[in-house]
């Protein structure tokens, strides 16, 4: 909605006045609005939006193009691209109803073109994204995207921020060694836990590993990052069935550290990690 203004001159042989000043507002008929389905993000997620065309006039709407920057932003010299459209995800609702795929360019910016908007209705477009290393996995990161509406109509634009999530992203690997054991031999498990999140995995995470070791194993040692652990303050073994398992909350791991490339702009991980060892004979 706009205001205006106007005012007119009245010249004659005898001078000039000015009439009044009349003032109006102007409505647009046609507003945006865009949401994410999901508010926060890591790389590699799918993130869906929903973008909202209003129409409040009596007549349809028809020919729109629905262009969203896909989050893009500057670096250094370069803009950088933090989202990538995922091909055949869009569909379109015309107050409710579903309506034929329209026109899709793919790239920074996506392209949707041929979008008709009903009198006094609403048509949503929806599609998806996948986040990339472009987008800044750290505590404050953020990926602003703008769609604007354009075709036929004085162009609007709409924005949605979502933020990097901030919590552990752990993953778990065991290794055993030697591979080959002869019997009463001794054999060793080796647990790694890796955080590729960008919050560290705290006691109050309650994390606990288990495990059934089979074959079992007798008089057992367990270590955790290289400190000798004992049983019950950090774990429990149960010798008769080989069924272990940590204290909750006693394996933490550190934070993933985080790098952004300065000539590319891409951003890797290095992960924080944790290495609990269970030493026994079988």
């Amino acid at each position: 909605m706009a205001t205006f203004f106007n005012q007119a001159t009245l010249t004659y042989s005898g001078g000039t006045v000015n009439s009044n000043v009349t003032a109006g507002e102007l409505v647009e008929v046609l507003s945006v609005n865009k949401t994410a389905v999901a508010q926060t993000y890591a790389q590699g997620d799918e993130i869906t939006y929903a973008v909202n065309l209003i129409n409040t006039g009596t007549a349809p709407l028809t020919g729109l193009t629905v262009t969203d920057d896909l989050g893009a932003y500057a670096f250094d010299t370069q803009t950088l691209v933090p989202l990538v459209y995922i091909a055949d995800s869009v569909k379109v609702f015309a107050d409710g109803v579903p309506q034929a795929t329209p026109a899709v360019t793919e790239g920074a910016p996506l392209v949707i073109d041929g979008i008709t908007v009903p009198a006094d209705g609403v048509t949503t477009v929806l599609y998806t994204v996948r986040v990339n290393s472009f987008a800044a996995p750290t505590g404050t990161g953020l990926i602003t995207n703008t769609v604007t509406v354009s075709g036929g109509v004085t162009p609007v634009t709409a924005s949605e921020t979502i933020t990097a999530a901030e919590e552990p992203a752990l993953t778990i690997t065991k290794a055993v060694s030697p591979t080959t054991v002869s019997e009463n031999g001794e054999l060793t498990y080796t647990f790694v836990i890796q955080n590729n999140g960008n919050t560290a995995a705290e006691a109050a995470d309650a994390i606990v590993i288990t495990d059934t070791f089979d074959p079992i194993l007798s008089n057992i040692t367990v270590t955790y990052n290289g400190a000798v652990w004992s049983e019950p303050a950090s774990y429990t073994y149960n010798e008769a069935t080989g069924e272990f398992a940590t204290v909750a909350g006693a394996v933490t791991v550190p934070a993933a550290t985080f790098t952004q490339d300065p000539v590319t702009g891409a951003w890797t991980a290095t992960p924080g990690e944790a290495t609990l060892t269970v030493t026994g004979t079988v």
